[in-house]
């Protein structure tokens, strides 16, 4: 027995100590150096403080600012800890409530606003923290922003085009706008 017990915890505690410290310090170490922001969690900084992070939804609710898209998380919109849809089909009479309350709440916003209301306005994504919304999701509220701020609609139009993020070599993924850094750039234009 002891020939079998003492070669066993022998590779118990060299592949415990290889895979459960040195192979996550260097994997570790090794994004620190290569993709820094990425490996610190992508976190924006400004004026010297930390205002969120790029890869997670702020909960933008001022009509001054662009708001993002509706979070699922729970007891709080963009909560990290509770990442997740809201699993509700389309036949849920829940999820279609939701989403007239969402639709009403965007008209009552910008009552002058007749155009179609983007989907992802209205939706929330698969994790409940999505930082993205549609060019169209940002160009819809550009009259709203505009008129709270006293803004030329024009400066605004420009604003979002400047902060749309393309495809990946023009055909992988979607054109989005992070909601964040465009709120963020909204506080310079004048």
């Amino acid at each position: 027995m002891k020939d079998i017990l003492r070669p066993a915890i022998v590779v118990f505690a060299a592949l415990s100590v290889l895979t459960g410290l040195l192979y996550p310090l260097v994997v570790t170490g090794a994004a620190k150096a290569v993709f820094p922001n990425e490996a610190a969690g992508s976190l924006v900084q400004r004026n010297g403080q930390t205002v969120g992070s790029s890869l997670i939804g702020q909960n933008f609710s001022d009509p001054g600012h662009f708001w993002g898209r509706p979070s699922a998380t729970a007891p709080m919109p963009y909560n990290a800890t509770a990442s997740g849809g809201s699993n509700q089909g389309p036949l849920n009479p829940a999820l279609n409530e939701a989403i007239k309350a969402r639709v009403d709440a965007l008209r009552a916003a910008d009552p002058g606003n007749t155009a179609m209301v983007p989907v992802d306005l209205i939706t929330t994504s698969a994790s409940g923290l999505d930082p993205h919304i549609s060019p169209a999701a940002a160009q819809y509220q550009v009259a709203r922003v505009a008129l709270v701020r006293n803004l030329q609609a024009e400066k605004l139009t420009a604003l979002v085009e400047k902060h749309t993020e393309r495809p990946l070599l023009g055909l992988l993924g979607e054109a989005r706008v992070n909601v964040l850094a465009l709120n963020l750039a909204l506080e310079d234009v004048r």
